[in-house]
């Protein structure tokens, strides 16, 4: 058996819960079985939402804890959040041993007691959301008149971001840029996934939602979708990062002024969890670009050229 405990400012006290090592659990699956509110998006390791701290309790130095084979996927993603160190990485391929941060959808739960400590929900200001001018631009995206209505506009824009970023990734295949043909993909695939979670939401209402016209949005264009339209073999990731900043900020924008102005409670706690998601996607896309600003001041070196012998 394995104590783990989680503490974070969204939980009036800390919760200790027990854990069966070796049942290949998850901590971010204990955490859900036990109603602890890890924050979590995609669990598969690829958003980096559900950044955890974990201590080892039992552990005297940092070669009594367990051994831990750190894969790929977690890695990069605590590179590109920030959350990793060169020194970190080196003792995780070479000694097997965790770092400080980890992912609670690809940390397993041992026979060890941890703490684990996560953020608190900092989305939605202490006072009541105000107006922004960005929201005010879209025409019907301000007071909903039922829960079909507003489930339907939530299903138009991921749909749109999805069609969007996959329609980039086309043309940016086509143009050679591979690096930012990957990264369209990625986000078309977080788009798909927000637009399944949107329409699981709506459950036995979905036959009923209000999906609406593109007229309603201005120059036809629903929140999230950036500037770019054509391929350009220039474009940079952190150029297409920026971007979809941009579009994940006004889509965060929309729905806190739904929850503002609605007098509908159903519609107000429903547009409060999308305020939660997006900005949650907004803090994803900022780390990413704070990484891949560093990595472009911070250009690895290259291996010399071999010289040619006599």
């Amino acid at each position: 058996m394995a104590n783990i405990t989680f503490s974070s400012p969204r939980m009036s006290n800390d919760v200790t819960v027990y854990a069966v090592a070796g049942d290949r659990g998850t901590i971010l699956a204990v955490a859900k079985q036990h109603k602890i509110p890890i924050p979590f998006d995609c669990q598969d390791g690829e958003c980096g939402s559900c950044i955890v701290e974990v201590s080892h309790l039992d552990a005297p130095t940092k070669y009594s804890k367990y051994g831990v084979a750190l894969t790929e996927k977690e890695k990069e993603a605590l590179k590109q959040l920030g959350k990793i160190t060169k020194e970190e990485i080196f003792e995780a391929e070479v000694n097997d041993l965790p770092p400080r941060y980890r992912l609670a959808c690809q940390c397993f739960v041992r026979n060890e007691d941890i703490l684990v400590r996560f953020e608190g929900d900092e989305t939605l200001p202490a006072q009541t959301p105000h107006i922004t001018h960005a929201a005010q631009r879209f025409t019907g995206g301000i007071e909903m008149a039922s829960v079909e209505e507003f489930l339907g506009y939530a299903v138009k824009i991921e749909e749109d971001a999805a069609l969007h970023f996959d329609g980039l990734a086309d043309k940016m295949a086509e143009c050679g840029n591979e690096e930012v043909t990957r990264l369209f993909r990625q986000l078309a695939a977080f788009s798909r996934l927000h637009l399944g979670e949107a329409k699981a939401r709506a459950g036995k209402l979905a036959p009923d939602l209000v999906i609406p016209p593109d007229y309603v949005w201005p120059d036809q264009v629903t929140p999230e979708r950036t500037s770019l339209m054509a391929g350009d073999p220039a474009l940079t990731r952190l150029d297409a990062l920026k971007a979809a900043l941009q579009g994940e900020k006004r889509g965060y924008e929309f729905y806190l002024a739904v929850a503002a102005k609605t007098s509908i409670p159903e519609i107000r706690d429903m547009a409060r969890v999308f305020v939660r998601e997006e900005a949650e996607h907004v803090k994803i896309l900022e780390a990413w670009i704070t990484r891949e600003e560093w990595a472009v001041q911070n250009p690895e070196p290259q291996a010399p050229e071999p010289q040619a012998t006599a």
